[in-house]
């Protein structure tokens, strides 16, 4: 007889699972498909490429005014053009904005709360998802391990800054970046930099994809009360930048590409990719909702072994250490 396994219905806190008519194979464009986002405004990180690009233009096509930010300057901006050509209007503009360097990231803060002072309305949505993924042992500016850096303090900082502007927007949404990546580690308390410890670059990815998803979990619990509302999320695998510090006998070795080169089967698009990230952004059955962790336009099941892709593991929600978390990344940044 075979058995057949299927997701838990409920969350890893037990609660029924937040669902939608959309799935892996659903695209960013048709999660926001007849939706006018006209009047908000967004900003995502590492939105000059990728997924990024795909997030920017789904909530550019509904009508969004949305920022892109992202250290790669000439390639935000270049996105932000084809985009535009696209468009009745221009809807998408380019900034740098690298997040490896805590200064760099709070001057491009502050600059934009005091733009914002003439704005009506505020920042509706954030989208963090700018990331490195697996580099050698490399630091940032301030001397962070890099992926810790960039990928979670770097957006503790920006998150931070832009809360006035988030708060005016009355029910702003963050996205948080995670990934399936949180199940190899948890936070180091003792050393998340490395500083003492053997690197090791996976664990290390881990980690800060970790820190992501509690980021999501203390901000919501912070500044829900304020109107603003964050959720994690894992977009799946897709082949773009964020390998580009793996050889392709490493890719071979870990089955993202096969002996010819080819991608796998459950391998998505970019814009599949960016489908989570638009649903939580847009999707007004998800107003006021907050401190979760999602996938596949759902709320992420349980990690379950018979899906080795999926699913949530209790560390990276855990309201404790997203608090611990946030009490650290202050310190940290100074």
């Amino acid at each position: 007889m075979t058995t057949t396994t299927t997701p838990a219905r409920l969350n890893v806190h037990g609660q029924p699972r937040i669902l939608s008519r959309f799935d892996a194979r659903s695209t960013a464009a048709e999660v926001v498909e007849g939706m006018d986002l006209s009047g908000q405004r967004a900003l995502v990180t590492g939105g000059g490429g990728g997924i990024g690009a795909e997030i920017v233009r789904a909530l550019a096509g509904a009508g969004a005014e949305v920022l892109i930010a992202d250290v790669a300057l000439d390639a935000a901006q270049a996105t932000a053009d084809t985009i535009n050509s696209a468009l009745p209007q221009p809807r998408a503009t380019a900034r740098a904005l690298d997040l490896g360097s805590l200064a760099t990231t709070r001057a491009f803060a502050d600059a934009l709360v005091d733009e914002g002072q003439s704005w009506p309305g505020g920042l509706d949505i954030l989208v963090n998802n700018a990331g490195v993924m697996a580099p050698p042992l490399s630091r940032t500016t301030d001397g962070h391990e890099l992926q810790f850096g960039v990928n979670f303090l770097g957006h503790f900082v920006l998150t931070r800054g832009l809360l006035p502007l988030l708060r005016a927007g009355g029910g702003a949404r963050v996205v948080s970046v995670s990934s399936i990546g949180h199940r190899r580690a948890g936070i180091q308390w003792d050393d998340p930099d490395y500083n003492t410890r053997p690197y090791d670059r996976w664990e290390a990815y881990g980690q800060s994809k970790t820190a992501c998803a509690l980021l999501a979990v203390a901000l919501n619990a912070r500044h829900s009360g304020a109107g603003v509302f964050a959720n994690a999320m894992n977009p799946g695998g897709s082949m773009t930048g964020l390998q580009r510090f793996m050889t392709e006998a490493e890719l071979r070795d870990m089955g993202w590409i096969d002996a010819d080169g080819n991608l796998p089967a459950h391998w998505r698009s970019p814009g599949q990719c960016a489908a989570t990230s638009v649903w939580l952004a847009t999707a007004p059955g998800l107003a006021g909702i907050g401190g979760r962790y999602f996938e596949d336009c759902a709320e992420a099941a349980p990690r379950d072994p018979a899906f080795p892709m999926k699913g949530l593991m209790p560390h990276a929600v855990d309201p404790v250490d997203a608090a611990r978390l946030w009490e650290l990344a202050e310190m940290m940044v100074g």
